[in-house]
């Protein structure tokens, strides 16, 4: 068995943004989930450093998906996506 080094996690600003894009094409506000107290900040600072280990992201898949994106109308989150259940979960109806 060989020993692989841990790849570098990506910038935290870029993966910030990554993480709003992507919360906006699914028609989540992250902002509104926050005030509604459905989501800690911890949490959403959780999925950015999700997003920063992400090999999906790592590979450029998330920016060249993002870049194809209208923003018109919500969409779902690819599954190679490492937070693609935490957005699908915010897009429930709430109970």
């Amino acid at each position: 068995m060989t020993c692989q080094p841990p790849k570098p996690l990506g910038d935290v600003n870029t993966h910030f943004w990554l993480v709003q894009d992507m919360a906006r094409a699914a028609g989540v506000d992250l902002v509104e989930e926050v005030r509604e107290g459905r989501l800690t900040t911890r949490e959403w600072a959780e999925m950015v450093q999700t997003c920063r280990g992400c090999a999906w992201e790592r590979d450029g898949g998330c920016s060249r998906w993002m870049e194809l994106q209208t923003f018109e109308a919500p969409v779902e989150v690819p599954a190679r996506c490492a937070n693609e259940a935490s957005f699908a979960a915010f897009r429930l109806p709430a109970d």
